[in-house]
């Protein structure tokens, strides 16, 4: 999973970097993943993308693309921020959050409200110090799980001048674990962030 999540992450940083034109995404989920014999991952289904000059740091769209749960907020709300390249860095958290944690999202199903919407509850998990629960996983996997979730929490922010992008993902997601530092709590909507009186 690690592998072929780091890989996933330098394909969109192909497309953001890589080309004379940015390449958008819009559609980054794991229906349009595909694997190899090797299980090399390449990302597929282009019909959402948009190309825009290496030297836009903003994107101009008309309506909300993509999928429910894997689009990014600004695409919603605005007020957030200005719509660039972080949308494809706000879905690749979902994927690689749902690769590390196997499981969705979002789990209406879950045994207490704090643990509905996962990037919340395993933030509120490590700041306690204690590990996301993981069947027979050795000490060497838990660590890359872990590496993976804090890594995810940084693309998982609201406003996108919070996120990472691609390259620094990449970089992350190579990098020693005990130098990722957390970042800010994830919030799923702009009324539930903080305000300055509290």
């Amino acid at each position: 999973m690690y592998e072929i999540s780091l890989g996933v992450a330098r394909g969109i940083e192909y497309l953001h970097r890589g080309c004379d034109m940015q390449i958008l995404h819009f559609n980054i989920k794991p229906h349009n993943l595909l694997l190899d014999e090797n299980f090399t991952p390449k990302v597929s289904n282009f019909g959402l993308a948009k190309l825009y000059p290496t030297d836009n740091s903003i994107v101009y769209v008309t309506a909300a693309r993509g999928i429910m749960g894997y689009m990014a907020l600004e695409l919603f709300y605005k007020n957030i921020g200005h719509v660039s390249y972080k949308v494809d860095v706000y879905s690749f958290r979902m994927l690689l959050m749902e690769m590390a944690g196997k499981r969705r999202n979002l789990n209406a199903f879950a045994d207490h409200t704090s643990q509905i919407y996962f990037p919340s509850w395993v933030y509120d998990q490590f700041k306690e110090g204690k590990d996301v629960e993981m069947r027979e996983s050795t000490k060497e996997e838990r660590k890359v799980i872990r590496k993976m979730i804090i890594t995810t929490l940084w693309c998982t922010q609201m406003k996108p001048d919070d996120r990472l992008a691609m390259n620094k993902v990449v970089e992350m997601l190579e990098g020693n674990i005990e130098l990722v530092q957390m970042p800010l709590k994830p919030f799923l909507t702009p009324q539930e962030m903080p305000t300055k009186d509290n």
